[in-house]
């Protein structure tokens, strides 16, 4: 199965990047510049929102880095990353709390978006506020839990984790006890080593 993988190395398409090397698959990269390469006609037609990550695995598109992880744990099962049955009721909440008021938190308290000083109207956005995002990562990580969904490293750890440790490279989610932990424990992994180098290579020359 052909597989090929769209991105740019200061993106989310990192995330992309190591959930692919997580599963081993063999995949052609094309990175994408900001701007009119990633709003041509062509890229539009695989992804409308002009925007990567996303890849084309045997002529099946699929965007956002969230589902990009999960397609790729049950389109190669043998990686073993998709959740078990006793497993899914975690990862799937977790996975969508990150790539829903989590992201949405985040971004919006990068910006300076200040909700109104109302319980009603922090409840509307989702989120509430960027601190229950944290205390409520921060709750899945409680009682020596390693990852996600307990013990075994799985999808949801390439996103979620990705998440925290950028939250914690740049600032942009509050410190909480057993983040520092957690990231450690996924910046070991070789296919996280792997993928970093591959971007890293990638990334445009300062000066």
């Amino acid at each position: 199965m052909a597989l090929v993988f769209y991105t740019n190395p200061m993106s989310r398409g990192r995330i992309a990047r190591w959930m692919l090397e997580e599963v081993g698959a063999t995949y052609e990269t094309k990175v994408l510049a900001y701007g009119p390469e990633m709003k041509s006609p062509e890229y539009l037609a695989l992804n409308p929102m002009g925007k990567v990550p996303a890849i084309v695995h045997d002529g099946q598109v699929v965007t956002e880095a969230a589902a990009i992880c999960t397609y790729l744990a049950f389109a190669f099962p043998e990686a073993g990353l998709a959740p078990e049955p006793d497993e899914r009721a975690d990862f799937f909440r977790w996975l969508f709390l990150a790539a829903g008021p989590g992201e949405q938190a985040v971004t919006n308290t990068s910006f300076g978006f200040a909700l109104p000083d109302d319980p009603q109207a922090r409840g509307r956005s989702g989120y509430g506020s960027l601190d229950t995002v944290a205390d409520a990562l921060a709750a899945m990580l409680a009682y020596g839990r390693p990852f996600v969904c307990g013990a075994r490293f799985t999808a949801a750890d390439v996103y979620v984790g990705a998440q925290i440790q950028w939250g914690m490279q740049f600032g942009t989610l509050p410190e909480r006890p057993g983040f520092a932990d957690y990231a450690k424990r996924l910046a070991s992994r070789p296919a996280a080593m792997r993928a970093n180098d591959l971007d890293n290579a990638l990334m445009p020359e300062e000066g």
